[in-house]
């Protein structure tokens, strides 16, 4: 339908005057990002992050370089976008580990711009920067040990003399800032940025038999995050979205079960998150491994010759990554609620994680979460659209919401009947920053997490006007 000229701005005056539009502050994310002892970083690596140029404001860093320095082999495993427009770094960094056998020693991240869509000129770049990279390594191989990752704008070639130039003075001289420290960690956590008010840098020591190991990890994303990654050429599965990321470690791991341990983690942690359920052409997670912290003749876990110690790092990894995963929702663009989606009593995993997808994606939801209206209707809708390996019985399922506060849970329904709720107590819990939505299906025991954010005029504000 089109509206005569001549009535256009009638029309508007009369909804102008009679809407209202209740802005909201979006919540300080400041304390989310604090300073860490170097003594938690794992041994055996140096980075930095610094202005190349891809981005205008010369204070603003837009390269991130990531040297194994670890006499060891460095283990490489990685979850890539299942896009089917993947962007020229993704095939690069798919085509480096095949090639490798799941080794590589160095990781090379560009903000500002996606390479993605950018036909031959796009994959010659990202292979430049990884032959760029493979020059800082002692004792370069013949096949190229790097793996490349860009965020940005998609469509858009990259200006990549400036970002040779840029990894070319990390070699040896006045220039080169590569180091271990924790202002290293965070100027290459800062170079991973694009929308983020606050650089997502992780670390923490683990045990396993004994032995002490280190974890650290960066991550970056605030829209355009509802991710389905899988292993290098994974088949294709649904389409959801940019997240880049990167975790390293100091414990020496085969290839083959780091690359398992990453797709049991990412499955749990980065593919259960959403901010506005659009999937990108570059989600990539990236994890190394360089064994710094063994003695040379140790041998590698491995989840066949090493079931206790794998199973353990794989739940370290697992809820590490959670922890980075969770920093991205919580930078949402515009989002000024937390919320975790929780579904019991599923037949499947795989069942229980579509029915909190599909909630945690909900536009109606999604509003009324950031409106802070207690509509439970809007969840019951969500649930009920998906179809389960077994049919849902309504008569048997729950919903409630769980305040961040510790105190009583409030039942929605019971048993499929609406319970009589106390609309108050309902506002007192969705006015919370951080708050839970269980829903129990009563027809399985396998359970599912995703954490959620609200959607907010600002982010409309963010997403409508982003190249500019």
């Amino acid at each position: 339908m089109s509206w005569p000229m001549n009535r256009v701005p009638a029309v508007w005056k009369r909804f102008s005057s009679t809407t209202t539009i209740v802005t909201k502050t979006t919540p300080s994310k400041a304390h989310l990002h604090k300073a860490l002892p170097d003594s938690v970083f794992p041994h055996g690596y140096a980075l930095t992050g610094l202005h190349c140029g891809v981005k205008k404001k010369a204070e603003v860093l837009d390269l991130a370089v990531i040297l194994s320095t670890s006499p060891r082999p460095t283990s490489a495993a990685a979850c890539f976008t299942r896009n089917a427009f993947k962007a020229a770094p993704v095939v690069v960094s798919q085509e480096v580990i095949q090639q490798t056998g799941g080794r590589a020693r160095a990781v090379v991240v560009n903000s500002g711009c996606a390479n993605a869509v950018t036909g031959k000129q796009g994959m010659e770049d990202a292979w430049a920067m990884a032959r760029e990279t493979d020059a800082l390594l002692t004792n370069p191989a013949t096949s190229s040990e790097t793996l490349v990752m860009s965020t940005g704008v998609i469509g858009q070639t990259l200006p990549i003399a400036k970002i040779l130039a840029g990894i070319r003075a990390q070699s040896l001289g006045e220039k080169r800032t590569l180091g271990s420290t924790f202002d290293a960690w965070e100027r290459a956590a800062r170079a991973f940025m694009t929308t983020d008010t606050f650089p997502k840098l992780r670390a923490r020591t683990f045990n396993i038999n004994g032995k002490e190991y280190r974890m650290a990890g960066m991550d970056k994303g605030a829209g355009m995050i509802h991710p389905d990654m899988g292993p290098p050429a994974a088949p294709s599965g649904q389409l959801h979205a940019t997240l880049l990321g990167c975790i390293l470690t100091d414990a020496a791991v085969s290839p083959r079960s780091l690359q398992s341990a990453l797709t049991y983690a990412v499955d749990r942690s980065f593919n259960s998150i959403s901010v506005d359920g659009d999937m990108s052409t570059n989600d990539t997670i990236i994890v190394l491994a360089n064994g710094a912290a063994t003695a040379a003749d140790d041998a590698e876990i491995d989840e066949e010759h090493h079931p206790e110690a794998y199973e353990a790092f794989k739940q370290e990894l697992t809820s590490f990554a959670a922890d980075l995963a969770q920093l991205v929702v919580r930078d949402g663009e515009g989002a000024t609620k937390f919320v975790t989606v929780t579904v019991e009593g599923a037949p499947t995993y795989a069942d229980a994680h579509r029915v909190a997808s599909r909630i945690s994606t909900s536009a109606l939801v999604k509003t009324a979460l950031f409106g802070e209206d207690a509509n439970w209707g809007r969840i019951l809708a969500a649930t009920g659209s998906i179809p389960l390996s077994a049919p849902v019985d309504p008569t048997r399922v729950n919903v409630s919401f769980i305040p961040s506060d510790n105190t009583a849970p409030l039942a929605l329904l019971v048993n499929g009947e609406p319970e009589k709720v106390d609309e108050a107590r309902a506002k007192e819990i969705i006015t919370q920053e951080d708050l839970e939505i269980k829903v129990e299906l009563g027809i399985g025991s396998e359970s599912a997490k995703y954490w959620t954010c609200d959607f907010s005029y600002e982010y409309v504000q963010i997403n409508g006007d982003y190249r500019t």
